[in-house]
C-alpha cells in the first residue's frame, strides 16, 4: 500500500520549484524521483496535479503519494572489509567513514552490504530482507567504527532483543563544538522526524520515541571538546541530534551543525561495542582505535 506524505509550505519556501521543495523535505526522494512521481500524477498541490516546474506559494498543501519500493537484490562486490571478529553466528566490522551501510536511493553499490555479500555469500540473516541482510543496527555514512552483523536469523533476533532491552553496549567518541560547562551528563530528550525538513530528525514530543545519551568530556580545547558518549537507546542520528540540542553540535556535521574545513561530515566514531553472544551466552566486547581523520583533527586542536 502506497504511503502519502502531506506537507504545508511555509513562507521561506515560497517561490520554490515543486520538485526541489519535495526532495529537500522528504529524505528518501531525489529530485529526479520526484519528477517521476509528478509525471505519474502522484503529486498534488491543493488537490490538483501540477508540472515539475510549478512554483509554490506560502500556505500551499502538497500531497505526495510514494509507491511501495520495487524488490531489488543487493549485488555482491569485492570490497575490502576491516573484520574485527567473525564466527558462524556473527561478524563485527570496523566501517570506514564515507561508506553507506546498505543500498538505498543514490547508493546502490559500494555499500557495506555489497561487501558482506561477497565475503559471506548466503551466510547472512534474512530478517531485514534482501537490501539489508544481516544488518542488526546501523551507523551513518560519515560515522566510522564498529557495527555487528548477524549471519543467521536466530542470532539476529537475540542481538536485536539486547538492543531493545538496552543491554547492548555502544560507546562513541566525537569532537563537539563549544566549551562544556558540565564535563559529564545525560541528554534525555525524545527524537522524531522534523516536521518541516523530512531529511532531519529533531527533539520533539510529536510522533517521537524516547532517546537517552550519556556523555563525558575527555579533553577540552577552548572552543572544542573531545567527548565520549554512551547510547542507552539507538534512534536515527541520536548523538548528532542530542549534542546539537544542548548547543554542542558534532564538529563537521553539516546537517545539525556546520561544515569544518578538512573533513567531510561529522567527526564521530563508534569506538566500542559489547553484547552477549547469541549462542555461547558469553559477554564480548570490542574496541576500535581512532581512524586517521579523527586523530588528525585532535592533533590540529592541540596546536590551536
Amino acid at each position: 500500500m502506497n504511503d502519502t506524505v502531506i506537507l504545508t509550505v511555509f513562507a521561506e519556501y515560497a517561490g520554490s520549484r515543486i520538485d526541489k521543495y519535495i526532495s529537500d523535505n522528504i529524505a528518501e526522494l531525489t529530485r529526479s524521483a520526484v519528477q517521476g512521481l509528478i509525471e505519474k500524477g502522484l503529486v498534488l498541490v491543493n488537490g490538483k496535479e501540477v508540472s515539475k516546474n510549478c512554483k509554490l506559494k506560502s500556505g500551499d498543501e502538497v500531497s505526495v503519494e510514494i509507491p511501495d519500493p520495487e524488490p531489488m537484490d543487493a549485488v555482491p562486490e569485492d570490497i575490502p572489509l576491516d573484520i574485527v571478529y567473525e564466527d558462524d553466528d556473527l561478524i563485527v566490522v570496523n566501517k570506514p567513514k564515507g561508506m553507506v551501510v546498505h543500498p538505498a536511493h543514490g547508493n546502490y553499490t559500494g555499500t557495506l552490504v555489497n561487501a558482506l555479500l561477497h565475503h559471506c555469500g548466503d551466510s547472512l540473516s534474512g530478517i531485514n530482507g534482501v537490501i539489508r541482510p544481516g544488518i542488526v543496527h546501523r551507523i551513518d555514512k560519515n560515522t566510522s567504527g564498529l557495527l555487528i552483523v548477524a549471519k543467521n536469523d536466530a542470532s539476529h533476533l537475540k542481538l536485536a532483543e539486547q538492543i531493545k532491552a538496552h543491554s547492548f553496549t555502544r560507546e562513541y567518541e566525537a569532537v563537539a563544538c563549544g566549551y562544556f560547562k558540565d564535563t559529564e551528563g545525560t541528554v534525555d530528550a525524545p527524537i522524531g522526524r522534523h516536521k518541516n525538513d523530512r531529511k532531519k530528525m529533531c527533539v520533539t514530543t510529536e510522533n517521537s520515541r524516547n532517546a537517552v545519551t550519556h556523555y563525558s568530556v575527555i579533553k577540552q580545547y577552548g572552543g572544542y571538546a573531545y567527548v565520549r558518549l554512551r547510547l542507552e537507546t539507538g534512534r536515527t542520528h541520536q548523538i548528532r541530534v542530542h549534542l546539537s540540542y544542548i548547543g554542542h553540535p558534532v564538529l563537521g556535521d553539516d546537517v545539525y551543525g556546520k561544515p569544518f574545513k578538512g573533513i567531510e561530515g561529522q567527526c564521530l566514531h563508534a569506538r566500542k561495542i559489547g553484547f552477549i553472544h547469541p549462542t555461547t551466552g558469553e559477554y564480548m566486547e570490542f574496541e576500535s582505535g581512532l581512524p586517521d581523520y579523527f586523530a588528525a583533527i585532535l592533533a590540529r586542536l592541540e596546536k590551536m
